[in-house]
């Protein structure tokens, strides 16, 4: 009974992860808005920028890896390597996360330095979905982490308590 209430705990937790990742990446790569400054007109979209469109792929990636893992079976012994591959993904979600927000900080707060301006202002349906979609994905981040926790603790038992 403990094993399948711990595996049913897992699958929930996947599929958690997969909706936020996925949801992650879905809304980013559809946030766009056109407007128009002194006459001028320009369209934002998440490809123009690098870092957003590594947010997108690294989302992806933590989706089709998170269903993927759903379907394995859990006497496997894949699932050594699904602990490696948890870690990996933590940090691909980590590193886009850090990335695209550093990005859509740039574009809510500017550089005065750079005498680059805020954008926010002028866009704010586009930096509403890049929030939404940065939330998601740590939502995600956190949900991976927890995974990896117990993925450590009942494939790896570090404190060695499972006799043999």
């Amino acid at each position: 009974m403990a094993k399948i209430t711990k595996r049913l705990c897992t699958l929930v937790l996947r599929l958690m992860a997969v909706g936020a990742t996925l949801l992650a990446a879905i809304v980013m790569a559809t946030s766009h808005q056109r407007t128009s400054i002194f006459g001028i007109s320009f369209e934002v979209k998440y490809n123009h920028t690098p870092a957003f469109q590594y947010f997108v792929i690294a989302n992806a990636i933590a989706t089709v890896y998170g269903f993927l893992v759903i379907f394995l079976p859990s006497k496997s012994q894949l699932w050594r390597l699904v602990v490696a591959l948890d870690v990996v993904i933590t940090i691909l979600l980590s590193s886009s996360i850090s990335a695209a927000l550093a990005i859509g900080t740039l574009g809510k707060n500017g550089n005065s330095y750079a005498g680059w301006l805020p954008i926010c202002g002028q866009v704010p349906k586009y930096c509403d979905r890049v929030k939404g979609a940065l939330i998601s994905s740590f939502v995600g981040l956190i949900i991976y982490v927890l995974l990896l926790l117990y993925a450590i603790h009942s494939v790896l038992d570090p404190l060695l308590l499972q006799k043999t």
